[in-house]
């Protein structure tokens, strides 16, 4: 019979023998067998040889197995894992070397901190100085891992950690990615506060490493967001469109990025717009007086000013009537007419007027009119028509 084995069909013979059944390979099978025989121990000795080789060859190795590409925040403390094992082939000087890899293939690496000679060594580096030291007070023992301590954003970069006993040598990188967190962000509103207005609600954070998410919660009332709010994440926006009195209330706004968050508070007070009618009429009735009260100083200034003038030119009267009256009696008689009120003359008492002015004639008016003037009687000497004192 044919049996199928493997790739080939083997051709086989079976008897009964005792109520079992005994195969008996065909010389076909027989070549075919001895032939999977050889390649079975023929991989077997490659095999045995791979393995010594890589023994051989492997000797100091880094075993670490944290991942190699690290977020901290500022002012936090990293580890970088740099485990080793060494082989009995590795029989020289322990070399452990951490270095700062520059972006920029044209410039050299810095050196951060190196353990030579059973020494330590942690000065190389002067970003670094009195932050960065080994995990481990002897590292020789397997453990090369070092901390850096106070992270600055300056700090980001690949580093590079280096072990060497010649004749083994291995080395490992990692990436270490110094964020911000966000600061304490600053929350304000902008645009009316009266009901069926548009306002905005903005936040804003000075520091903090980029992508910066805002997000706004509202706390008061029943913590949802107004059905028109209109959010802008990236921007740290709020829209409020048509704002009503709902929209009342106190929000707060997050910002956040993958090491922190920050976040603020902002109070939304929605009212009823004023009364325009009655502003404008309190307006109109307020002009209204200030022009009356004008009107009545305008008038008063005016008829203060006619009152003066009229009584300047009643005293002008006056004081040409009294010097018709002096003039017409005689020298010899003026003695009996000099007393004290006549010493001082009553034009001294008001405004002398202009020089260009003519001396108003003496008038004629009667003596009660002058009484209630304010004039002064004046006996007058009756003459003849020489000259004589009657």
């Amino acid at each position: 019979m044919l049996r199928e084995t493997g790739e080939r069909r083997v051709s086989v013979k079976h008897y009964k023998s005792g109520g079992k059944v005994v195969f008996i390979p065909t010389p076909v099978t027989k070549l075919w067998l001895k032939s999977r025989a050889m390649d079975f121990s023929t991989s077997c000795l490659c095999l045995i040889n791979v393995i010594l080789l890589a023994g051989s060859a492997c000797g100091l190795q880094i075993t670490s197995t944290s991942p190699t590409s690290i977020e901290k925040a500022s002012g936090e403390t990293v580890k970088l894992d740099c485990q080793f094992t060494l082989s009995a082939e590795d029989s020289g000087p322990l070399d452990i070397e951490w270095s700062l890899q520059p972006s920029d293939n044209q410039k050299e690496e810095k050196v951060v901190i190196v353990y030579s000679g059973d020494r330590a060594f942690e000065h190389y580096y002067e970003p670094l100085k009195g932050r960065v030291h080994f995990n481990s007070p002897d590292p020789k023992n397997g453990d090369a891992s070092m901390n850096i301590m106070g992270l600055k954003a300056t700090d980001t970069g690949t580093y590079q950690c280096k072990v060497k006993k010649v004749p083994g040598i291995s080395s490992r990188k990692f990436l270490l990615t110094v964020m911000v967190r966000p600061s304490k962000p600053r929350c304000y509103a902008e645009g009316q506060t009266h009901a069926g207005k548009d306002m905005v609600l903005r936040c804003s954070s000075v520091e903090g490493t980029q992508p910066l998410q805002y997000i706004w919660e509202r706390t008061t009332g029943n913590k949802l967001l107004p059905p028109l709010a209109v959010l802008d994440p990236v921007g740290g926006t709020m829209s409020l469109r048509n704002a009503t009195e709902t929209a009342s209330g106190t929000y707060k706004c997050i910002a956040k990025n993958r090491v922190g968050t920050g976040e603020c508070l902002v109070e939304v007070n929605i009212t009823q717009p004023p009364n325009n009618a009655g502003v404008i009429a309190a307006v109109v009735i307020c002009i209204l007086l200030f022009l009356i009260l004008l009107a009545l100083l305008l008038f008063c200034f005016c008829r203060a000013r006619n009152k003066k003038k009229y009584e300047k030119e009643i005293a002008y009267e006056i004081r040409g009537s009294q010097r018709s009256s002096l003039g017409s009696m005689s020298p010899s008689n003026l003695h009996e007419y000099t007393k004290p009120q006549y010493d001082k003359i009553p034009s001294e008492e008001y405004e002398k007027p202009p020089s260009h002015a003519p001396i108003p004639p003496p008038s004629r008016m009667a003596g009660p009119n002058l009484s209630r003037m304010g004039a002064i009687a004046v006996m007058v000497p009756a003459q003849n028509r020489d000259g004589s004192i009657v």
